[in-house]
């Protein structure tokens, strides 16, 4: 037996899975259908539960190649269904098994659909996930909980090298919770990287002689990376810059414009992001709570490139003086579709190669 405990006073009875124990976070919904090893382990989740609407989870297990990185960021998984009989003939785990050891814990049986209803009704709120009596100390911890500080937990502690045979170019790559996907997207388009802590400075990256700087995604308000900004601004206009949700976020706060938070954001890999230059709209995969506002750009060098079609909310940013854009949607898609891949050609030919998009 578990329950789901929501900060609101609501419980969900239902069985557990995964590890045992009780676990409080961030209570958020993914639309994806598939991508489930890609999702649990994306840094992105660190501090947040996340309630899979798919109304299945397990039945192709894990491959451990579809990992973006190494353990799972998110505190607990809540679902409709779970099935501990994955077929799949890459399958190595069973999502129980990742979620076990990782000190996860997991439930199914619940209504996702009344869940999911709720977070949309009334916003993102806090949860509980627990094998035990959902108390009224329980309750109050989640009522106190707040997603802080993660961008730290969820960064390298030193450089990382990821050679690339045949490199054209070199790219430093910041890491504030980032998808192994990025750097393999640009290993495959020749760039050797070099994976950088969250606090590095601006001057280490400069001196290093990278040809240009990559932004990853992550975790938590972007507002709260006061320092990492800091070295954000004094980069750009001094090299090639391209930002990826976080990344992107923090772009904009450099530049002076403003990010807040979503009602319930935007997770999973069917979000449509236009593009007002060409008029093209690109679906794609996108795991986010805050967003920029669109008002804010105005006297920054920011200019608005792309937009939700959905919602009208900031997907992309281009910097025409400064030598760089960014978006919020994420280009390797991984998992999603791959309509946007073509981001990463954009920004191999602001380091000087070919466009190939």
């Amino acid at each position: 037996m578990a329950y789901l405990l929501l900060s609101d006073g609501t419980v969900f009875a239902g069985e557990s899975f995964g590890a045992k124990g009780t676990r409080v976070g961030e209570l958020v919904f993914t639309t994806g259908m598939t991508g489930t090893a890609e999702s649990l382990t994306d840094p992105s989740y660190a501090g947040q539960m996340i309630c899979f609407t798919f109304p299945q989870l397990g039945n192709y297990g894990i491959a451990m190649d579809d990992c973006e990185s190494e353990k799972v960021h998110a505190s607990a998984v809540i679902v409709r269904e779970y099935c501990d009989l994955p077929s799949n003939f890459r399958c190595e785990k069973t999502v129980g098994a990742l979620l076990e050891e990782n000190g996860v814990v997991g439930i199914s049986g619940v209504d996702t659909r009344c869940i999911t209803q709720i977070i949309r009704e009334h916003g993102v709120m806090n949860a509980a996930v627990t094998d035990g009596e959902p108390t009224e100390e329980l309750l109050e911890r989640v009522r106190a909980y707040s997603v802080q500080g993660v961008v730290a937990g969820a960064s390298v502690a030193a450089p990382v090298c990821l050679p690339c045979p045949g490199a054209r170019f070199s790219v430093a790559l910041m890491d504030y919770g980032y998808k192994k996907s990025i750097a393999d997207c640009l290993i495959k388009r020749g760039c050797a990287v070099t994976v950088y802590p969250h606090g590095t400075s601006a001057e280490e990256i400069l001196a290093a002689g990278h040809d240009g700087v990559m932004l990853s995604n992550g975790p938590g308000d972007p507002a709260e990376n006061v320092y990492e900004i800091a070295q954000i601004k004094s980069m750009m206009g001094r090299i090639p810059v391209f930002g990826i949700c976080l990344g992107h976020q923090m772009m904009a706060l450099a530049q002076g414009a403003q990010t807040g938070k979503m009602k319930f954001g935007h997770r999973g890999a069917n979000q449509p992001a236009k593009d007002l230059q060409t008029g093209r709209v690109y679906v794609t995969s996108q795991n986010h709570g805050y967003a920029v506002e669109a008002g804010s750009l105005a006297g920054t060098p920011g200019v608005l490139r792309f937009v939700n079609v959905n919602d009208g909310s900031v997907e992309g940013v281009d910097y025409p003086g400064l030598n760089a854009f960014s978006v919020q949607f994420h280009p390797e898609s991984h998992g999603g579709p791959r309509d946007s891949e073509g981001m990463f050609d954009r920004f191999i030919a602001m380091l000087g190669g070919e466009r190939n998009a």
